[in-house]
This record gives structure tokens, sequence and C-alpha cells, in this order.
């Protein structure tokens, strides 16, 4: 059995969390002094190990790639708001937005629009002149459609629009169908073997108005070995010879994308920054060498293995129910949130750590669940998990990494209201993103008096 002070590995938390007391702490702050000011449910981040993640991936992209090193964007679907945007400014990266909304975020926080990449496979009309409009860098085209597109609105602009072309490079990534985006039969991208990658590049390079760049694909989400990398650069590299000898056009930039894993119970690995760049640096000179090509200006869009180890959420214990099952028993733990706030353990089979988090218990651990209030079976936030017998209404607990799609897929289901995010540094705690409220939601409302 763990020791009772650490009830979750070390490597699952932020750098600045532990159990030190009994007691959950971020950067100083005990979990009951956050709920106490804040409320439960309520993501909490460590800002510290924001900004050190930040850096460690910008830092080992410019130490493994040298002068061959491109862009280190922080993907904003993992979790994006307005001072989010000014940390990943601070930290010296670039943002890769994918929709419009994600893209007012930014603009909101004065994040400089030149070290913008817009993503998306079905940009709007209105997306793409709000984008060029404003000056972003680069915008990753996803179809001969929005190449089209992107074409026609720079010309109007009288403005020279880079893009990127995403492609798909066949690679069967090991991880859940859902965020699997490199192989053939998926929306994202033109595929290589098919042709349609290079017809795709002709068209840019032709186009009036596009200065193609580059290359980008995303093998997914959650990759455990970065092995798995090694094939789609590989055939990547390749194209990009192809495209040189067959449309004497030479592009010098790679999009790896990101994708890069973190730990979320006991026995997961996590990224390591240094390990993952000179990995790839290897591969990517390996092919270029293979391939007879110079070696390409290589970016990066971690996002997932930024914010995710930040974060963690605090729910408090509402009913406990002893379900007894034909090979034992299991208590049901329910809690004020659920899959309003973390919809991942419903929609990948996602598996996440849970602990007491507000005191030390020495009651035996057994076979839990923890679930939340929705009207589902499938609102389970943990499937399994060892917690205190004791565990009782009133009790906190504590769901480590939940900063990557946890606030950011967030929903109103059942009409709850969306939990704040807050901000621990240095033992002081803010909010930078509130708690919704009712009236939050009624806002919405369009009635007129007497209609039904």
């Amino acid at each position: 059995m763990m020791n009772q002070k650490s009830p979750i590995d070390q490597k699952i938390l932020s750098r600045n969390s532990s159990f030190a007391g009994g007691e959950f702490t971020v950067a100083g702050v005990k979990a009951s002094d956050l709920v106490k000011e804040f409320g439960t449910p309520a993501f909490v981040i460590d800002e510290a190990d924001f900004d050190a993640r930040a850096k460690a991936f910008r830092l080992a992209l410019e130490n493994s790639f040298g002068q061959r090193a491109g862009t280190c964007y922080y993907a904003a679907k993992a979790f994006i708001s307005i001072e989010i945007a000014k940390w990943v400014e601070r930290a010296g990266l670039s943002l890769d937005v994918c929709t419009g909304g994600e893209l007012e975020v930014a603009l909101a926080a004065k994040f400089p629009p030149h070290r913008i990449e817009f993503h998306g496979n079905n940009k709007s009309v209105a997306e793409i002149t709000r984008a060029i409009e404003v000056g972003v860098e680069k915008i990753v085209a996803d179809s001969e459609i929005e190449l089209e597109r992107i074409n026609a609105i720079a010309s109007a602009k009288a403005v020279t629009q880079k893009v990127l072309i995403r492609v798909t490079p066949g690679v069967e990534a090991h991880t859940h169908q859902f965020i699997a985006t490199a192989h053939e039969d998926v929306k994202f991208g033109f595929s290589i073997a098919s042709g349609a990658a290079l017809r795709a590049v002709k068209i840019g390079v032709e186009a009036s108005n596009l200065e193609v760049v580059g290359l980008h694909f995303h093998i997914g989400s959650q990759i455990m070995g970065i092995e798995g990398f090694d094939l789609a650069i590989e055939r990547t590299t390749a194209f990009l010879k192809r495209v040189k000898d067959e449309l004497g056009q030479e592009l010098n930039e790679m999009v790896i994308g990101g994708g890069f894993a973190i730990a979320y119970v006991e026995g997961d690995s996590s990224s390591d920054a240094e390990q993952v760049l000179s990995h790839l640096f290897d591969a990517v000179k390996r092919s270029a060498e293979k391939s007879a090509i110079s070696m390409p200006r290589v970016s990066i869009e971690p996002g997932r293995a930024i914010i995710g180890p930040t974060t963690s959420t605090l729910y408090q214990v509402g009913t406990v129910k002893r379900v007894e099952l034909d090979d034992g028993s299991r208590n049901y733990v329910a809690v004020d949130g659920g899959m309003s706030d973390n919809i991942r353990t419903s929609l990948y089979d996602a598996e996440y750590s849970a602990a007491l988090a507000n005191r030390i218990s020495s009651a035996p651990s057994i076979s839990s669940r923890v679930v939340g209030k929705h009207c589902e079976s499938g609102d389970i936030i943990v499937r399994d998990c060892n917690l205190p017998s004791d565990v009782t209404p009133g009790d906190l607990l504590v769901t480590p990494a939940t900063g990557a799609y946890g606030r950011s897929m967030a929903s109103n289901y059942n009409h709850l209201p969306r939990p704040p995010v807050i901000a621990v540094r240095d033992g002081k705690a803010r909010v930078i993103l509130r708690r919704e409220t009712h009236a939050d939601l009624l806002s919405l409302e369009v009635s007129q008096e007497g209609q039904r």
C-alpha cells in the first residue's frame, strides 16, 4: 500500500503539489482553503509549473534542432483563456488556434498575430477572413476548398498568405480511435499515399496569393511511444523529396504536431521534453539524409504535455453508496461535478487517479468509483480506484492531471454551471476564469412575456 501522505504518485501531480501533512496542497495553499474561498468543483492550476513546462519544450526544441528549430506552438485546444494566452507569450511560445473563438481569446489577450497559426478542418469564410485581416502567421490548409477560400480572401485583401499543407502519412497511432488523426480513413488532411497531398501542394504553389511554406502532420493525442513518430517523419520527408523532384518546390518546414503523452495513473509514462525533441531530431535528420534533401525546419505543437499535469480538479463528496457485486463490492462516491467538467472518461475511456484531499485516513482502502451528479450511467470521472472506506459526504477529492480538455471540453449538461479556474503561485490563489452562475445560463434565453 502506498504511503498515506502520498496517495498519488508524485509524477502525476504538478511540480508544486503534494500531500505533505496529509492534505492536498498546491503551491503552498491547502485544498480546504481553496475550497473555502472558491467552492467546488474547481480547476486549480500550478502556475509556476505551467511556466516551467512551456519553457522546457521551447528550449528543448531550440537545443535539439539548433538552426533548424522552427516554432514551438502551444495548442490552444487543450485549454485557453486570456490569462493562459498571456502565460504562453511570456514563456516565448507561439500559439496554435483552431476556431474563430480561440483566435478571439488570443486577440483579447493582445497575443501577437504574427505568432499565431490557424488550424481546423472546416474553417469558415468568416474565420479565414478574420485571420487574414489580423495578420496571423500561417493557416494550415486541410482541403482543396480551403485552399481556394484562403487564396480568394487573400487576393481580395491584396496580401500573400503563408499556408501549411496538412498531410496524412498513413500512420496508425496507438491511441483511442477518436484521437488518432494520421491514418487514411480520417477527416483531417491530404493523403500522401492517394496523391491528394501532391495535388494540394500543386494547387497551393500555383495560387496567386498563397505561399506554401511547408507540411504539417499530427498523428494523434496521448501517444505513449515517441517511436510512433518515426514512420510519419520518414514518409513525410520522402514526400518533401517528391515535391521537390516533381514540382520543383523545396518546402523547408515540417510541423510535427503534438500528442506527447502525460501520466494519468500509476505506471503511466510522461513525456520528457528533452528526450522527445532529441529523438525527433535524430528521426528527422536520418530521414532527410535518406531522402537526400536538406533538413527542414521543425516545429511542434504541445498542448496536453504543457497544461495537462499542471492542473487538478477539486470536488466535494455528496453521497457514498456501497454496491454489492458478484465478485465483491464497490463504493460509488458521487461528487458535485461529473461529465460536464471531465467528459474524457465517458468519451475516450480515459483513466484518472483520485485521492482524499482534505485529511489523512487510517481506514482500509476499498474498490471505488468516482461518479458525477448527471442523469447518465456513463457519468464516471474515475472508473476504478482505491479510496479509504470512510470517505463521507463533505470530504474533498482531488483528481490530478485535468488541465488538458477538462475545462476546454466542459459543458452545461443538465444546466450545471461550469467550474472556475484558479491559478496558484507562491502561496497565493486567484481566479483567472470565474465560475458560471445560473444567471449566466439564463442570460442566453430569449422569451416573451406570456409565451410558453
